[in-house]
């Protein structure tokens, strides 16, 4: 009978690309006990390749302690996570040979799964990460041996992060006329009103001199005519990504909630107390929370240490504020963002991210 074990791994590295460092440790599933852990500096590299090193290195300890296993491994890391369980693409052409080296480990082994935890549940081999990567900033590097780290309590308490930040500015798209009838909205091409276009010249007039780097939208009209203002303003072009759109509300879109309520007063009570639950034919708030997360990290990736104009839609702008916050998905029940509002959410590279803006409606009045 093979062994049931767990993996805990992650990586991380002070600036993206920068100094960076891998933990893993490998836990008894039944009982808990702490079987072994590793670290190591691996020079400079970026989060998501620190991330590939610390699931291997998690697995080939596996392979050291048992010759055949079933393997739970526990990440923060939606991109390794997604990306290894074969729901995701493999598109970086530095992630393809490790996340080879991955699963060829892991074909060795018994049964292995995936499975994302926040980052506050990683905090073990969170903690073995930075170890690692204050030892790649003292000029440690490949080449070092992996390390056993004596256990030791996680440091708490508030500190300066020590990264420049990737800084999301998130902008909602202007006025439409379902906004306006408070219907909703999902994955229908809505166009803007009058009064939704010059909302949206007053956000890219907000947005000059912001320092933006990049803009990203929603592949919707109402959000790409949205950004098409910023675009003019500041000399740039929108890059469309397809996990930005609204939520798809299958059959309640163009309905208004007192119609819904009428129609269908279990689906829509279901909904308001389930973040699983989806309309008819439609999406659940948590399946569209999984793809934004997806979003926000090629957003990441891409754009290290940069200003990022994303142009969404309430939901998907709801989803990146409740996951910076560390609060549950019900928390998108209360809030509340008016259309051509502005938010902010700063995003470090050693794990946190800070919401430093709002629903700022400044600009409107």
């Amino acid at each position: 009978m093979s062994r049931a074990l767990i993996v805990e791994a992650d990586g991380g590295s002070r600036g993206n690309p920068g100094p960076a460092g891998y933990g893993a440790l490998v836990r008894d599933a039944g009982t808990g006990e702490l079987l072994a852990e590793v670290a190591e500096p691996i020079g400079v590299a970026t989060n998501n390749v620190a991330e590939y090193r610390g699931l291997i290195a998690g697995l080939e300890t596996v392979a050291a302690l048992a010759t055949a296993a079933d393997v739970e491994v526990r990440m923060d890391s939606k991109l390794v996570v997604e990306q290894m369980s074969g729901r995701w693409k493999i598109k970086h052409p530095d992630m393809r040979p490790l996340a080879a080296r991955a699963g060829e480990l892991a074909s060795g082994l018994g049964r292995v799964r995936y499975t994302w935890i926040p980052r506050a549940e990683n905090a073990h081999a969170d903690r073995l990460a930075n170890e690692a990567m204050d030892g790649a900033s003292r000029g440690l590097g490949d080449g070092v041996p992996d390390a056993s780290v004596e256990s030791a309590a996680p440091v708490s308490g508030w500190s300066a992060p020590d990264t420049a930040p990737t800084q999301l500015v998130l902008l909602r798209h202007g006025q439409t006329p379902l906004s306006v009838e408070r219907r909703f909205a999902g994955v229908g091409d809505i166009p803007l009103t009058d009064t939704g276009h010059e909302q949206a010249r007053r956000a890219a007039r907000r947005l000059a001199g912001r320092g933006i780097d990049a803009i990203v939208s929603s592949p919707l009209r109402r959000t790409r005519d949205t950004a098409a203002y910023a675009a003019a303003e500041l000399g740039l072009r929108v890059h469309i990504d397809e996990d930005l759109r609204e939520t798809d509300f299958g059959d309640w879109e163009g309905m208004s909630f007192a119609e819904v309520r009428a129609k269908q007063p279990d689906e829509l009570s279901r909904w308001l107390a389930d973040p699983a639950a989806a309309p008819p034919g439609g999406e659940s708030f948590a399946e569209a929370a999984d793809r934004v997360a997806a979003a926000r990290d090629r957003l990441l990736a891409d754009h290290p240490g940069r200003t990022v104009l994303v142009v969404s839609h309430v939901t998907p702008i709801k989803v990146l504020l409740q996951q910076a916050l560390l609060a549950p998905l019900q928390a998108l029940y209360r809030m509340h963002l008016d259309v051509a509002c502005l938010s902010e959410v700063h995003c470090f590279s050693d794990g946190p991210m800070v919401v430093r803006l709002l629903n700022d409606t400044g600009h409107l009045a």
